[in-house]
């Protein structure tokens, strides 16, 4: 099935969603790698506000490169999820509901976005500048000296992206090989 969503989203909005199925996401995205996510949980122990709203948020990890002239962004790939895994079930406990990425999540993980109502979506690895098609604004609005992994408020619209991890404990990473295998047999 395909989905069209609009950020913010609720474990409402996600529910009818299963590992697979494609969406394309518009609204608010916004941008944390590792070192982004590092500062994000160290404000969080110094009881300091985040700089966004957790409440429904999509965070696509992505460290973007510079834009060209005329251009909103540079290339905007996904960066490898499992880096933010250690981090990742506090931010969805507190309300984060979609993450965007590449690659498998740990255990942990995947007990939060069920926990949580939450999904992981792909982004597609090494089709940055299609992903980035996808980005009408862009704004920087915390920790500028990380560069690339600064936070960035995205305004994006119809992100093409797969459910990897859904609200009902679905992994793409183990029905899909299962699946494929089914028809081969």
């Amino acid at each position: 099935m395909q989905y069209e969503l609009t950020t913010p989203c609720t474990a409402a909005d996600l529910a009818p969603l299963k590992a697979g199925d494609t969406v394309l996401l518009s609204g608010v995205v916004y941008t944390a790698r590792d070192q982004a996510h590092k500062r994000m949980l160290e404000a969080l122990d110094k009881g300091e506000k985040l700089p966004f709203d957790l409440e429904g948020s999509a965070i696509y990890y992505v460290g973007p490169t510079p834009e060209r002239p005329g251009e909103v962004i540079g290339s905007a790939g996904p960066t490898t999820s499992g880096r933010m895994d250690a981090m990742s079930p506090r931010l969805l406990d507190l309300g984060n509901k979609i993450m965007i990425g590449k690659g498998k999540r740990d255990a942990a993980v995947k007990e939060a976005v069920v926990r949580n109502g939450a999904v992981y979506l792909a982004a597609l690895g090494g089709a940055g500048a299609l992903m980035a098609q996808s980005v009408k604004t862009l704004e920087v609005i915390a920790w500028p000296d990380l560069g690339c992994e600064a936070v960035r408020r995205l305004t994006v619209e119809k992100m093409p992206l797969t459910v990897i991890l859904d609200a009902h404990g679905g992994d793409l990473y183990t029905s899909g090989p299962a699946a494929y295998l089914e028809t081969v047999k």
